[in-house]
Order: structure tokens, then C-alpha cells, then sequence
């Protein structure tokens, strides 16, 4: 009898899906690792479906872990011949519709064997997706290529296991030897696997005995491996909902691809079981034998990170591809730098000269000429295609990036420092962000890609994963619920972790009182759900990020062709940079294109454009703008927090937007920064400069340390080090375990230096306060420069940079804030007019009066790009006949037109808009009766016309009230344009005393009041506290209202706050200077249930009704608190980023929700 014996040597996992196998891996690559270590196993594969997504994390974390790994990955192979098992398959339709994609080709594990290997896999995976971008598949003559250089693993899933399982062995024997006369002697082994299926069915014992049998009789070697796709037995349950949302059927036995739960990473001895069974069964070799063939091919693969993968190198493209000899590359960057000089306008100085020197010197020490070189001939390329472009980021601080022309900010006029972006003591790659405009974002990734070509340039990647919502949906969908169901439960949370889900029912005033928490009944689906947290639900391209390298690139990472066309690295931002590939972040930003919308639009109305590189820092009535407030729309200025903030500052230079921005973040604003710098601002109280020597240091910023640069030079004043260990110092104090080096280091240098013991209690007390929580002032100066050009449009030519933003929707209000913004700066809105609105807004200059922004057609609910085109095209039309037979339009689209009188001025009274949508009708029924009679033709060109009079007979039907009129609008665009939605409310608004954001002002600092409006957004962000705070903005046709609930006015109205668009909300004023005034809510309600109160009983009756408060609920015992290394506590559903901003989906038009609100 073959009994089991124990190996001396830990048994090797060559078959391994993680969670990066999307839909289908079920692990984290680290939960991989982590298990392996604990079954003190010292070899792993990472083996994931169609690609090596994980490949460099996992490989680094094996390194760490003392885990020797193994690269590969699983592959879909087009069959030799019809698949055995197919005429036993029946094909099911998908419960959720549309019919399988999937071809169900079969699938081999491919290994890399070395360099040549990893450099063979990732062209083989680049080539199969090549193939089907859907569907990657790859083939047997194109594995053959590989010339050994890769392993093919042919197991339970390839042909030939299939033919055994449908017990076919003369099949599986013809298409073995046919795989073996194309594959190196020794690149092909048969895959053993045995999961406990039922006997015969792959997976089983028997099917892995009959495998070994096969394998010995034709004398292919033979490999055991548990195919693993979870990391313990107990996620069984994940796979199978990942199965079941893959495949878009609900969980059934039917659909059920396991039959058992043995998919997990087993440890030596159970493997050794399973090489015994097996064995057995096939009367043929021992267990140790088998065992052995995989340890020793487990020796052969094991891969080098450094050497075979490249981590720790650095592969620039070479100067060449851009004109530049290699041999050249450091006189061409000293020679454009030179000439910079003159073109920026710098004066050739000692210090000038000095520290062009000392850059370019760093610079080539660190071999990063051609680096630079390539940063610079990208951003000639964007701006000869006539396309915005400016940088941001710690480059800002080089005045070489600045002399090339790559950032606008002059380091030295705004005493930036180059070691906070590249030194000798930097490891990281330096990294130059550069913003585009948004519009012309991929233009510019096309033109880089064809300077560069496939070789050498790609796009990054970054995994979508999932989270609550999604997790939902997709449980949601696996369990079998209804649609409308798992709609309603996945928007009832706010865009949180999937793990957070349980919690979020407990910790959530809006979701305590909800019956999600009441009945219980979906725990088990939220429990699921929260399983899935992080796991990859599909690849994207990352919105900036471009790779640039030398020809080797696809030699090191696979691509393959994203949604929108572009080749895209299988590797996120992280990987890239350890694979030393050059990324450069190509960022599309809105602001840049509603700026460069709002320049042409000046140049089309008044026959010249302002050039905004070269406009004047120190206009006066840019900055009074700015200290008004009056900023929606501005760049990083709009936000309620940062209105509230120039308010107190009153920003009178370029230097002081720098330090605003600097303020304005999670850090300076957790560290209570904002406080002691007004008051030394505002003459309260004097600047605390810690020692004379570093007055130079804090002058700008009123002795309170703000930036980077300046914890920077007071370490290098305190201790004498260079900048660039004063950049190191800085950096370690955000570490709880490198602090304590970095206070006894510089509390001895310092000491040395002179400083008494008190004076550098001083200086430590300081650096630990504030040094983690400062801001990049290179990073600050870069964003400036646009906050100001963006300040000075809305100043001089409001109309035309009010119709950039409503165009590209750049900031973090909704497009109907802007547009009652416009009325309160005096510009009117134009309807939509079929003959005079075009594609985008546009600025229209009237008779009378200054000019106006035109509404464009593409805001027509329903309407699309190629229905604006036609109808542009066609213009002008005479008529609603005219416009049906020429326009192009659909019947739809056409009625959606006359309701929001786009048909007024082509027909003015006393024709109405029921008599254009009764002529519409008559219209409609002389086509049909047209085709009823044989004809032929398209919609919009069928019409006999003199069938239809031109100007339709008076029918006395009624012209649209105004409440008609509006709510058409809001159907139809999405906007009150015409009149404010909260005009139709005044009279009980007036009754009821609440409150215009106009006249805010003019009350008392803590005065309780009432105010209303349209809610335009709601926001959660980080606060000092790490509690959950949420913020509201109103709209009421004078301004916004921007008001704050505390966790203790959240309970009973957050539901209605988040799930309401008219609201009522009561609080108390807050004054915080000349122009500074919010509300601190204690109450919210349903401006329409307050109104119809009102309606009928007057004002007690709406004070009775406000008074009916929601029971509140019984809060957590305990309140969940995030701690970030730094000590930055911030609240689980806090928002990381503003609303408004997401690069993948337009912000609704309506209001925008930021992702810490539900709804």
C-alpha cells in the first residue's frame, strides 16, 4: 500500500489565484503570503487568470516574508479541436439578461522560467489580450514560441483534462502529443489536482489518477497542485458569489461551478495526503516521487525580483527618441536651462546661477538628464497642440523644471526648494505631475504615444475594487434578490469599505432608523458583502498616470487595451515606480478647461484673448473678489471651508493664496494651524518665531509653521545638516518608530550648535506638532498660480469663465449653483433656443445690458453628441415642421425641446407650447400614415410638408404656467434656468421668517434663525476631532447658505438631509470675521412637508409639526476612530477628496454628494 510519507521539504504551491484574479481569486496576495509563512512553506506561486496584476507586490512581499516566489499566470488557450464536454453543457441565459460572453476556452497554468521568462510571459499575456480584449485567449503555437523560456502546466481545465473527464483518453492522448510536438521537451507537464469532486469529474481523485496514468504512459512529467483560489477553507462561500456575479447567475446548485470547499492553500502534509490518494489509485510511482517532480521544478522557476524582474532599476527612455544624443543629454539640459534664464525672465545672479549649477549638478549625479529631457519634450508636445498646461507637485520647487518650462512657479521668488522634490537621499523616483485640460486629455496621451510609440509608452492601470455599494449589488444579485431591492440598499449607504457595512448600520444616524437596521433580514447579505472588501472587481485605466520607458518596456510588464483605447500596463502607480518605469501623471483637470473654454469664448465675442501665463499677480480687483467670498467656481477657493477661510485671511498677495492653500488641508487644519496664524495675522497676538535665527524662516507665514520647506530649514538651521537630511528628518517624523532617532539626533547636533536646552525643547516641540501636518509650499505655489488665473476671469470676464465652468463642470457645486451664481454677478441666462444654442454654453452678447450664457442643446435630457451635431448642422430653422423634416431629432428629444420652449422664439404668441406639442402629435400620426402606405423614409424626413401648415392654428389651448415651466426645465436640463425654484415658496418663507443668505450678514453672532433652499451639496470631511461631521450647502436665489451638523444634531435628520433636495434647516449663527458666516444645524426638514402644513394650518401648524422630533436612537457605545501613523484621527465615513471631483462620472446636476453621503 502507497502510504503517506512526510517530506523533508515544504511542499510548493505552483497553482495560486489571488484576489487580482478578478471575480474569480478570492485572497489578498499578503493573506497568501501570510498563510504560506504560517504553514512554514518557503515557496509560492502567484498563478492569477489572464495576467500578473499582483506580480510585484506579491514578489515584494515574498522577499519580506523569506518566501522564495514564482511568477505566472493562468491563460485561455483556443482548442485544437471541438471541446469533449460542450454537447453536455446546457446554456443557460444570464438571470440578469444579455447572454454569456464567455467562451469557456480551455485554460493552462504558464510559469516563467527566469528573465527571458518574465520577459516572455509578459509579452505572451500582452498578446492574448491583444487577441480579445473581452476574452483574452492565447494558443498553442504562441506558447511554442516562448522557445522554453515558460512552463505550461496542463491540468483539469486545459483539453486534455477536459477529454478525461468526459472519459475520452484516445483524445486526451492525440491532443497530449500534439501539445508536446510544439512545446520544448521540457516546458510541458500534466497538472494533478484533486479538489474531492465526484469521482471522473475534474477535480476528483480518480480524474488526477487517470492525469498521472496519462502522463506516465507517454512520458510527460507530471506536477501536483491544489489549484488554490482562497487562502482557508471557510471563503469557499466568497467564490462562489464571485462565481455567480462572473457569470451573472444567481447561487443554485445548477450554477455552482465547486463541489466542495478544498480550493484553499493547504499545508505539506495535506498535500502529501492528496500525492498519496492519488498515486494509489493509479498504481503508479510514490508520493514522494510526485512530491519531488514539483519541488524540483518549484527550484528551477523561483524568480529574482532585482534580477529578473528589473525591481530597483530605472529604464528611461532614451534621449534619442526626442533629438538628444545619449552622449549629449546632460550638455542639451544645461544648454535649454541657460536659455530658460532669459525666456522667464531671471536675472543670471550669483544665486540664480548658483543654484542652477547645484541642480544640474544632483541631476546628473543621479543620471536623471534624460529623465528631465523627457518630462520637458511631453510638455512641448502638449502646448504645441495648443492644449492648457501647468504642473504640480513638490516639482514646482526646481528651477530647472521652471527654466524648461515644465511649472510656471519661479522656486526662487517663492523660496522653494528643490531637496523637497529630488535629492541624494531620496530613493523614490522623482515624480512630475503635469495638469491638462480635461477636454484634451486623451489627445494628449494619443500624441505621446505616437512620439513614443508601443515600445516604450503605455498607460498605468489601477484595479477598481470593491466596496460597499458594489459589494451589495453584486450579493444582492447572487442571493436573488429583486432589482429595485438591492437598488434601494446599496444607495442607502454612503460610498464606504464593504467592511465597514455592519459598523456603518450600528454607527450611521441615517441608516440606525432605517429598516435595514431594524429587521435584520440582510445581515447575512451584509456579512458577504463586507467579505469581498478590497478584492479587484476590474481593471481601469488610472485617470494621469503615463509610462515611459526605454524599448524593453513590454519586455517588463504586460498591457492590454483599455475601454477607451489606449495600452495600459497590468501594474498600478505603486508597481510601475518599483519597477523603475518612468510615470508621468498627465492629469486631466477641469479648471483647465473651463479656463480655456472661457479664453476662447473672449476671443470669439471680443476678437483678442488674454494670454493668463503672463496677466499681472497684483490685481487689485482680483484679490477684492477673492476677499469677498464671492469664489464658486474658482479653483481650491469655492469650497464652504475655504469661503469661510479667505473671509478671515482677506488674501492680499499671490504669496498669501499660497499660504491659504497650504492651510487649507486635513493636516494643517487637524493641527489647528489655521488658529495661531490669523491671530499673528490680525494682530492679536505676536509672531512666535522659537529663536532668532529662524525669524528668515517663519516671516511668511507669521511664526507658524505651514510648509514643508520651512520644517526643512529650521532642521537644517537647528542641526547644520544639508537640506537633503533635513528632507529625511522630516519625513521620519510622520513615524511613531523613527521619531525618537530624529529627536536625540537633533537634540545632540543641536546642543552642539549652541542651542540652549530650553530653545531646542523649543524647536522639538514645534517640529513634532506641526512637522507631519505641514503642506508642500511647491505644491501650493503650483495650485496658485490657476486659483489666481481662475479669480481674475471670474473678475473681468465673468460671463465667459462662468460658461467654461458650466461646460466642463470643474468644481464641487452643481452646474444650477453656478447658473444663479451668473444672476447674482448680474449676467442673464438664456434659455435653449433650436437656433441660437450650440453644443456647449456659450457667451451671447444681447442688445441691452451685459452679455449672457446661452443653456446648449447637449443639456437636453436624452439627447446625443450625433442629434446636437445634426441639428447644428441644419440651422436655422423656421419652423417646428422645418425643424422635423431637417432637424434629425427624435420624437423625444423634439417634445423635450418644446416643453422647455427651445421653440419660443420661432414661435412667439400667440402660439403656445400645448399648440406646438398638439402640431408635434398631428406631425407624428402623418408619418405613420405615410408609412402605412408603403413609404420609406427616415424620422424628421417623411413629412409631405404640404400636408402642415408652418404656424399651427390657434387651438386656446393654455400656455405653461410658471410652475410648469420650471418643472419642465428641471425634467428636461436639470436646472431651474428660468426662475429659481424657490421663488414658488416665498410667501411661506417670508410667513415663517426664515432667513436670506443675503442678509446673513446682517444678524447676530449666535442668534438662532431658520433658512431654506435647494440643497446643492452635502460633504463629510476629516475633522480635528475624528468625529463625523456633515456639511450642507442651500441655495435660495441671493447665495449659498453653507451650515454644519454636528454627531449631535445627526441623528434625527440626517435621513432627511441626505435623502431630501428642498430643505428647512434650523440652527445657530456663526460669525467668523468681515465676511465669514455659517449655521450650526440643530435641525432639518422637508421644505414640501413644511409647506403643505402651511398651506393648511399656517405657521403653528409648521411649528407643531417641527416640533414632532424623531426618537433618536441609541447611539454606539463606542465611536469607530481611524489613526493614521502621523496621529491624524479621522472618522471612518469621512470623505478623503471634495465632492464633485470623480474622474470616472459627471457630477449630477442637481447637487453633488460627496462619497462619505448617502443616496
Amino acid at each position: 500500500m502507497n502510504r503517506p510519507n512526510r517530506s523533508n521539504r515544504p511542499f510548493a504551491h505552483l497553482h495560486v489565484a489571488s484576489g487580482h484574479s478578478m471575480r474569480y481569486g478570492v485572497s489578498h496576495p499578503n493573506t497568501l503570503i501570510e498563510r504560506a509563512v504560517e504553514h512554514g512553506l518557503d515557496t509560492l506561486a502567484l498563478t492569477d487568470r489572464d495576467g500578473v496584476y499582483g506580480a510585484v507586490a506579491f514578489a515584494r512581499g515574498c522577499l519580506a516574508a523569506g518566501i522564495r516566489p514564482i511568477l505566472g499566470a493562468e491563460l485561455a488557450v483556443l482548442p485544437a479541436e471541438p471541446d469533449p464536454v460542450a454537447p453536455a453543457r446546457v446554456r443557460r441565459t444570464p438571470a440578469r439578461g444579455g447572454a454569456f460572453t464567455d467562451p469557456g476556452h480551455p485554460r493552462v497554468t504558464v510559469l516563467a522560467r527566469g528573465k527571458a521568462g518574465w520577459a516572455a510571459l509578459c509579452r505572451l499575456i500582452s498578446d492574448a489580450h491583444r487577441r480579445d480584449r473581452v476574452n483574452p485567449v492565447t494558443t498553442w503555437e504562441a506558447l511554442a514560441a516562448t522557445d522554453g523560456a515558460v512552463v505550461v502546466l496542463a491540468g483539469p481545465d486545459s483539453e486534455v483534462g477536459r477529454a478525461l473527464a468526459a472519459d475520452r483518453p484516445a483524445l486526451a492522448a492525440r491532443l497530449l502529443a500534439r501539445a508536446r510536438a510544439v512545446m520544448a521537451d521540457d516546458a510541458l507537464y500534466l497538472e494533478l489536482v484533486c479538489h474531492l469532486a465526484p469521482p471522473g469529474r475534474a477535480g476528483s481523485a480518480v480524474h488526477a489518477a487517470r492525469t498521472l496514468t496519462l502522463a506516465d504512459t507517454h512520458r510527460v512529467p507530471a506536477v501536483l497542485t491544489n489549484a488554490v483560489r482562497y487562502a482557508d477553507r471557510e471563503d469557499a462561500v466568497v467564490a462562489d458569489v464571485l462565481d455567480s456575479a462572473r457569470r451573472l447567475v444567481p447561487l443554485g446548485p445548477h450554477h455552482l461551478a465547486r463541489t466542495g470547499s478544498e480550493a484553499y492553500l493547504k499545508p505539506t502534509l495535506d498535500m502529501v495526503a492528496v500525492a498519496a490518494e492519488i498515486t494509489c489509485l493509479a498504481g503508479r510511482g510514490t508520493a514522494a516521487a510526485l512530491l519531488g517532480a514539483g519541488r524540483a521544478l518549484a527550484d528551477e522557476l523561483v524568480l529574482d525580483p532585482a534580477r529578473d524582474l528589473g525591481i530597483g532599476s530605472v529604464f528611461y527612455p532614451e534621449p534619442e527618441v526626442l533629438g538628444v544624443p545619449a552622449s549629449r543629454a546632460g550638455a542639451e539640459l544645461r544648454a535649454r536651462c541657460e536659455a530658460g534664464l532669459g525666456l522667464r525672465g531671471i536675472a543670471p545672479t550669483t544665486e540664480a546661477l548658483g543654484r542652477l549649477d547645484d541642480e544640474l549638478a544632483l541631476i546628473g549625479r543621479l543620471g536623471l538628464p534624460s529623465y528631465f529631457l523627457t518630462v520637458a519634450g511631453v510638455v512641448d508636445l502638449i502646448r504645441d497642440m495648443g492644449v492648457r498646461c501647468a504642473a504640480r507637485g513638490s516639482g514646482a520647487g526646481s528651477l530647472v523644471n521652471h527654466l524648461l518650462g515644465i511649472s510656471g512657479v519661479d522656486p526662487l521668488r517663492h523660496g522653494l526648494l528643490m531637496e523637497r522634490f529630488v535629492s541624494d537621499r531620496r530613493t523614490a523616483l522623482p515624480d512630475i505631475d503635469v495638469d491638462v485640460e480635461s477636454a484634451r486629455r486623451t489627445d494628449v496621451y494619443r500624441r505621446i504615444m505616437e512620439v513614443f510609440g508601443p515600445e516604450r509608452c503605455a498607460c498605468v492601470s489601477m484595479a477598481e475594487t470593491y466596496r460597499a455599494r458594489h459589494a451589495i449589488r453584486d450579493v444582492g444579485a447572487a442571493l436573488g434578490l429583486a432589482a429595485g431591492e438591492i437598488d434601494e440598499l446599496a444607495k442607502a449607504f454612503p460610498h464606504i469599505r464593504a467592511r465597514d457595512l455592519g459598523p456603518a448600520l450600528r454607527d450611521l444616524p441615517e441608516l440606525r432608523n432605517h429598516r435595514l437596521a431594524r429587521d435584520g433580514g440582510f445581515d447575512g447579505l451584509f456579512a458577504l458583502a463586507a467579505r469581498l472588501d478590497g478584492l479587484p472587481r476590474h481593471l481601469a485605466l488610472h485617470p494621469c498616470g503615463v509610462l515611459l520607458s526605454n524599448p524593453t518596456l513590454l519586455d517588463r510588464t504586460p498591457v492590454e487595451t483599455s475601454a477607451q483605447g489606449f495600452p495600459m500596463s497590468q501594474f498600478d502607480k505603486e508597481d510601475v515606480e518599483h519597477l523603475g518605469l518612468l510615470k508621468l501623471d498627465v492629469l486631466g483637470v477641469r479648471m483647465q478647461s473651463a479656463m480655456a473654454h472661457a479664453v476662447a469664448e473672449i476671443e470669439r465675442v471680443d476678437g483678442a484673448a488674454p494670454d493668463l501665463d503672463t496677466i499681472a499677480h497684483d490685481d487689485p480687483a482680483t484679490f477684492d473678489l477673492i476677499r469677498s467670498t464671492r469664489t464658486l467656481g474658482c479653483f481650491q477657493i469655492e469650497s464652504p471651508g475655504q469661503r469661510e477661510l479667505i473671509g478671515k485671511f482677506a488674501p492680499e498677495t499671490f504669496e498669501d493664496i499660497i499660504v491659504d492653500i497650504s492651510l487649507f488641508r486635513p493636516g494643517p487644519v487637524k493641527s489647528d494651524m489655521v488658529t495661531p496664524f490669523l491671530a499673528a495675522r490680525q494682530g492679536w497676538t505676536e509672531p512666535y518665531y522659537i529663536h532668532k535665527d529662524f525669524r528668515a524662516a517663519l516671516a511668511e507665514t507669521c511664526g507658524v509653521v505651514v510648509f514643508h520647506e520651512q520644517v526643512i530649514r529650521i532642521i537644517h538651521i537647528a542641526t547644520g545638516c544639508d537640506l537633503a537630511r533635513a528632507d529625511v528628518a522630516r519625513r521620519a517624523l510622520g513615524s511613531h518608530e523613527r521619531k525618537p532617532a530624529v529627536r536625540s539626533w537633533l537634540y545632540e547636533l543641536a546642543a552642539h550648535r549652541g542651542y540652549s536646552r530650553p530653545v531646542i525643547d523649543k524647536i522639538w516641540d514645534v517640529l513634532e506638532a506641526f512637522a507631519s501636518f505641514g503642506f508642500c509650499k511647491a505644491h501650493a505655489a503650483a495650485f496658485a498660480l490657476p486659483t489666481y488665473q481662475s479669480a481674475w476671469l471670474k473678475t473681468h470676464h465673468t460671463a465667459a469663465f462662468l460658461a467654461g465652468v458650466l461646460t466642463h463642470d470643474p468644481g464641487m457645486y452643481p452646474k444650477r449653483l453656478i447658473l444663479d451664481d451668473a444672476r447674482q454677478f448680474g449676467v442673464p441666462i438664456l434659455g435653449v433656443d433650436v437656433n441660437r444654442s450650440d453644443d456647449v454654453y456659450r457667451v451671447e452678447p444681447l442688445a441691452e445690458g451685459p452679455p449672457g450664457i446661452r443653456i446648449p442643446l447637449a443639456e437636453v435630457k436624452g439627447i446625443g453628441a450625433d442629434e446636437v451635431a445634426h441639428v447644428l448642422a441644419h440651422r436655422p430653422y423656421t419652423s417646428l415642421v422645418d425643424f422635423r423634416a431637417r432637424g434629425g431629432a427624435s420624437r423625444p428629444t423634439t417634445e423635450r425641446l418644446i416643453t422647455i420652449g427651445a421653440f419660443d422664439a420661432v414661435h412667439p404668441a400667440p402660439t403656445t407650447r400645448r399648440d406646438l406639442l398638439l402640431q408635434l402629435a398631428d406631425l407624428n400620426r402623418l408619418g405613420r400614415a405615410g408609412r402605412g402606405r408603403g413609404g420609406r423614409h427616415q424620422e424628421g424626413a417623411e413629412l409631405d410638408l404640404g400636408l402642415a401648415p408652418d404656424i399651427p392654428p390657434a387651438t386656446g389651448l393654455p400656455e405653461f404656467t410658471d410652475v410648469e415651466r420650471v418643472r419642465a426645465e428641471l425634467d428636461v436640463l436639470g436646472l431651474d434656468a428660468g426662475r429659481h425654484v424657490l421663488d414658488f415658496h416665498a410667501p411661506f418663507l417670508a410667513d415663517l421668517g426664515v432667513t436670506r443668505a443675503r442678509d446673513l450678514l446682517n444678524r447676530r453672532n449666535r442668534e438662532e434663525l431658520l433658512v431654506a433652499g435647494v440643497k446643492v451639496a452635502t460633504q463629510t470631511p476629516p475633522i480635528r476631532s475624528g468625529r463625523r461631521v456633515i456639511f450642507l450647502t442651500l441655495d435660495d436665489a441671493t447665495g449659498p447658505v453653507d451650515t454644519t451638523f454636528f454627531e449631535d444634531a445627526q441623528d434625527p435628520y440626517a435621513a432627511t438631509l441626505f435623502h431630501s433636495w428642498l430643505l428647512v434647516v434650523r440652527g445657530v449663527l456663526r460669525r467668523t470675521g468681515p465676511r465669514g458666516v455659517s449655521l450650526r444645524a440643530t435641525g432639518c426638514w422637508e421644505l414640501g412637508a413644511l409647506h403643505d402644513a402651511w398651506s393648511v394650518g399656517g405657521v403653528p401648524a409648521v411649528h407643531e409639526l417641527m416640533a414632532r422630533t424623531r426618537p433618536a436612537s441609541a447611539a454606539p457605545a463606542e465611536r469607530r476612530v481611524l489613526v493614521h501613523a502621523s496621529g491624524f484621527k479621522v472618522s471612518p465615513y469621512a470623505d478623503l477628496r471634495p465632492a464633485g471631483t470623480a474622474a470616472k462620472q459627471p457630477p449630477r446636476k442637481l447637487w453633488h454628494a460627496s462619497p462619505g453621503s448617502a443616496g
